[in-house]
């Protein structure tokens, strides 16, 4: 059986519809068993490759980083989304809040997703520090939603003035109307950087590890099958990548006071 899980960006019956087709492609393709079981929080993830209680886990950017360190390098990065070579965040408000860029949020209640979220913690407290502002001194306070569905819900309610997530959940969810423009609104996108991947732990064996990138890499959006699944996973293809893509995720951590 071929275990797989994810990091917990939307909610957990979000992740059993977005990743089932993807568990029937693999099953069929690769000719064994997939079971996927989706995890509580971002360290649950992290922990369930470490201690090889999953096989192939969806990771972000920091996640990936953070299992590489706790496996002593012992993570390996097979596929990302073509997206993911140049990935960005977004800083979200109310329209009528008065926010209309970074040096806005002084004072102001911000929040993240989950602490270990590259795109909804990471790169924007990285990018807010660039410019000058600590999270921790400058904001009234400093608030994690879990995941990025959260995130909006938090903002869109009143409860924060802004915060930062994913760019394409927040594409994801004004395209299907789950966010009125009109109320909620993108104040600030991030530069690039890399973020997710599937991983593996380096005890697969190597023939099994290739099997399952080239399962990835063999979905197309020119088949109907393919579509649907890279439709659900926000993506257009998967290519290959390496862990050199993720260094500059660790210096960030690093630089951010994330990793000690």
């Amino acid at each position: 059986t071929l275990r797989v899980t994810t990091i917990p960006e939307e909610a957990a019956t979000e992740q059993m519809r977005k990743f089932g087709p993807l568990v029937r492609y693999l099953e069929r393709t690769l000719g064994m068993k997939v079971e996927f079981t989706p995890v509580n929080d971002y360290p649950a993830a992290v922990e369930a490759l470490v201690n090889r209680q999953a096989d192939l886990v969806w990771f972000g950017g920091f996640t990936h980083v953070q299992a590489q360190i706790r496996s002593g390098g012992r993570v390996i990065p097979i596929a990302q989304r073509e997206e993911d070579a140049h990935f960005r965040s977004v800083f979200i408000t109310r329209t009528d809040s008065g926010i209309r860029q970074l040096a806005d949020l002084r004072g102001k209640q911000v929040s993240f997703g989950s602490p270990s979220s590259t795109s909804g913690h990471l790169m924007p407290r990285s990018f807010l520090l660039q410019a000058g502002i600590d999270p921790d001194r400058d904001f009234r306070r400093v608030a994690f939603s879990g995941a990025h569905d959260a995130t909006i819900a938090s903002v869109a309610s009143g409860r924060v003035d802004a915060a930062a997530l994913d760019i394409t959940v927040w594409r994801k969810f004004v395209e299907e109307k789950r966010v009125d423009t009109n109320r909620v609104q993108v104040f600030h996108t991030t530069p690039p950087f890399f973020n997710y991947n599937w991983s593996v732990h380096a005890d697969m064996p190597e023939a099994l590890r290739n099997r399952i990138a080239q399962a990835l890499f063999g979905l197309s959006m020119d088949t109907a099958e393919g579509r649907e699944i890279l439709t659900l996973n926000r993506a257009t293809r998967y290519v290959p990548t390496r862990a050199e893509n993720y260094r500059g995720l660790e210096a960030a951590a690093r630089s951010a006071g994330l990793i000690k």
